[in-house]
């Protein structure tokens, strides 16, 4: 009996086992250990009169993949697993031959492979899938050359893990699913968009954009790699608002929330500000309903602006450690008390200053405060001032609110809230931790803000400030009445993210590949499509930016460096030393070009405080110092290390600056099982990928202290536990953690815990 089988067109043909075969071998040419006979038997494919080529194609990167992990035994007969990553290569080979005959059909060619790059922009600019700027900004003689120039072959780079999350997620589709663009077409229309405000130079820059972007040695944020290049480009991943104590601001941040929530950003909200629970509201006693319930509305809101369904919105809102509603705060995702002053879909975090370290180490106690009465008895807000080196004001403020007899405060011991915290964080991995202090010591625009939040993976210290409402009046115009209001712009943050790959670089590669990526980050400000007005102004100001790493363990195994060794420190420090100082070399020449960010003067940029508190005194440094005194720089904040999540995968590295979580393992995803292991895993590298939850906590803080001095904004740091590990030991990694000038803290990441991912602010 003759077997048809179903092309993808619709049409039906004899089965020709041979097409199979080649293509079985073309998936495996050049990968060491992948015998085609081996995956063909192992498949063990039973065509059946009616089977599809996609059934069959299925079958084959299943059984690729499942490869990557077995078990067999030793010489010995006990049974071990044995590894060989390069079947995740010809899994993700026979994924992208896939992806070729979808975007074939869709595209009307009959050839293998990659179809006319100018048609696609043509095609899919009709479609309003992409922007029209592309057509605008680039001529087809342009898009030819560029078309030209893009390299098919760099799909082999993909695993199969991140070629699928490439398509799955990012890849631009029709209305109904179909495949349009292809992964390396995707790279070349951000490097197009990116590139528009480079001008007559925007040829040659979209090539190098390319470059960088295909050869994975960097990952852009999530909403850039999906929004670039198309008709809705927000390019940014977080935002970050402070809401001020009146019901105008709270309901402001809410509506500036919605809108962030529904272009696929997250926000950081500071709530610091809101009176406490039975606070006077008009002299009225005991009015007050606290933060609790405005915390509860940002929870609603990111439940109902779900993004498009793909996934609910992202907040975390921050609350300092002596707010009166602090221990309520500390509850709010437990499953313990009335759920009606819960808020399960918000991620809490904890803002502290020094003094609290200070009073936990020595077992004092510490009080807590309405912020509201505060301002009524004393003149001030507390939350408006922090220690300096020179001038400990928070601490005076403090110790005068703690003197007034008639401030009314809640006193308890230090440790006593510390436990608190450490429950919650064993519990549900939160709160995040700020250091307040810290942050803003080293905040080089002092001198026009404070920072007194971050965003929601707790990476971005910038300047904010909450908006307010000025006046609010009625005119007619045109017959028409108008109701115009006159708002006073905050500051609200932006986070726009790059990552530099490690795992795919060398030291000697920053001094190219970093310049290239302050460009397009700063070209992102130009070009970016902001949901909220008062983000607009911000961004401009500043130009805040935000380059750091992924692939960090990866770069650590590639150069056998143990994490847990004294030469892992001190690699953190000259690596990172190099990348500070590549990036703010590659912001001062881009001032020379096209100007300073408008708040440089006086910042310490300008004064060259930044770089003495840092230490930087070698000739280069100081000639640096000069230069950007004299020429300026485009940017007013350069360096922010994300936590790159999802694009980690398709760039396939390890994420941010974590430690890998397991060598290897099986992965559950839909009901399918996908082998995973740490990139690029080799009898060469195998015992200098140490897992996450078996490293000593304190080399992480050691080496995340050391980058730090080099950061000029924060990094997505997380903590790793065991169920094991005491009370006193969690306590000591906070402690240590604030001694070594960690800024932040993510997530403590419990072995029987599983945290949700922030994919904004993968990058």
């Amino acid at each position: 009996m003759e077997i048809n089988i179903k092309k993808r067109n619709g049409s039906f043909e004899p089965l020709c086992v041979e097409k199979t075969k080649k293509m079985v071998a073309f998936a495996c040419e050049g990968l060491e250990g992948c015998d085609p006979i081996e995956l063909e038997l192992d498949s063990n494919i039973q065509f059946i009169d009616g089977m599809s080529t996609k059934e069959i194609q299925k079958v084959l990167v299943q059984t690729a993949i499942e490869k990557v992990i077995q078990n067999k035994e030793d010489g010995y007969g006990n049974a071990i697993k044995s590894t060989n990553v390069n079947w995740q290569y010809v899994a993700a080979r026979l994924f992208a031959f896939d992806l070729y005959k979808e975007a074939g059909i869709t595209r009307n060619y009959k050839f293998f492979g990659y179809g006319n790059f100018y048609e696609l922009v043509v095609k899919l600019s009709e479609m309003k899938l992409y922007g029209d700027y592309l057509l605008e900004n680039y001529s087809k003689e342009d898009i030819m050359e560029l078309s030209s120039y893009i390299k098919p072959e760099r799909d082999y780079l993909f695993n199969y893990e991140g070629i699928k999350l490439l398509a799955d997620r990012y890849l631009i589709k029709g209305y109904n699913k179909e495949v349009y663009e292809l992964p390396q077409e995707r790279f070349m229309a951000i490097a197009m968009h990116l590139a528009i405000p480079e001008g007559e130079n925007k040829l040659e820059y979209a090539k190098q954009f390319y470059d960088l972007l295909s050869s994975l040695q960097m990952t852009v944020a999530t909403p850039t790699l999906a929004n670039a290049g198309t008709s809705f480009y927000q390019l940014s991943s977080c935002f970050i608002s402070s809401v001020g104590d009146n019901l105008w601001s709270i309901y402001d941040v809410n509506q500036k929330f919605s809108q962030v929530s529904k272009h696929g950003g997250a926000l950081g909200i500071y709530v610091g500000k809101v009176r406490a629970l039975n606070s006077e509201i008009r002299g009225y006693k005991n009015a007050s309903g606290g933060v609790i319930p405005w915390i509860r509305l940002y929870n609603d809101t990111a439940v109902a602006v779900d993004q498009l369904g793909r996934r609910k919105g992202g907040a975390t809102v921050t609350l300092d450690i002596w707010h009166a509603d602090l221990y309520e705060f500390l509850e709010l995702r437990t499953n313990n008390g009335d759920d009606r002053r819960k808020a399960h879909d918000i991620f809490p975090a904890v803002s502290i200053p020094d003094l609290f370290m200070e009073r936990l180490e020595e077992r004092g106690t510490w009080s807590l405060f309405d912020p509201f009465m505060v301002e009524k008895h004393m003149g001030y807000r507390l939350e408006d001032c922090y220690d300096e080196v020179d001038d400990k004001e928070f601490t005076r403020r403090y110790l005068e609110c703690e003197a007034n007899e008639n401030l009314q405060r809640v006193t308890v011991p230090a440790l006593d809230i510390m436990k608190k915290i450490m429950k919650s964080a064993v519990e549900t991995g939160t709160p995040f931790i700020f250091f307040r202090d810290t942050v803003n010591r080293a905040n080089p625009n002092k001198n026009s803000g404070m920072i007194y939040a971050s965003n929601l993976c707790h990476e971005i210290a910038q300047n904010m400030s909450e908006s307010e409402m000025m006046e609010e009046k009625v005119v007619t115009e045109d017959g028409d009445t108008v109701v115009i209001t006159k708002v006073k712009a905050g500051d609200m943050v932006t986070c726009n993210l790059n990552s530099i790959n490690l795992g795919k670089i060398n030291k000697e590669d920053l001094a190219k590949n970093v310049p290239l990526q302050i460009r397009m980050l700063d070209n992102v400000i130009t070009l970016n499509q902001m949901p909220v007005m008062e983000a607009r102004t911000t961004a401009d100001k500043y130009r805040s930016i935000g380059l750091g790493t992924s692939g960090y363990h990866h770069y650590l195994a590639n150069h056998n460096i143990q994490w847990e060794s004294e030469e892992h420190l001190k690699e953190a420090d000259e690596l990172f030393e190099e990348i500070a100082y590549q990036a703010i070399k590659a912001s001062m020449e881009i001032a020379k070009e096209k100007g300073s960010y408008p708040l440089f003067k006086g910042s310490e940029w300008d004064t060259g405080e930044y770089f003495t508190r840092r230490g930087y005194t070698s000739d280069r440094w100081k000639q640096l110092q000069k230069d950007v005194h004299e020429y300026g720089l485009r940017n007013g904040y350069i360096l922010a290390v994300a936590p790159t999540g999802s694009t980690s995968n398709i760039a396939n590295t390890s994420a941010g600056i974590d430690p890998i979580f397991k060598k290897f393992f099986i992965e559950e995803k839909k009901g399918s099982f996908i082998p995973k292991t740490a990139p690029d895993l080799n009898d060469q590298n195998f015992w200098f990928y140490k897992e996450a939850h078996t490293i000593d906590q304190q080399y992480s803080i050691k080496a995340c202290g050391i980058r730090q001095r080099h950061i000029d904004q924060a990094q997505s740091f997380n903590l790793y536990i065991t169920p094991e590990v005491r009370a006193k030991e969690i306590l000591d990694l906070y402690v240590q953690s604030f001694k070594n000038g960690v800024k932040t803290i993510y997530y403590v990441r419990n072995q029987t815990l599983e945290m949700d991912e922030c994919t904004s602010c993968s990058s």
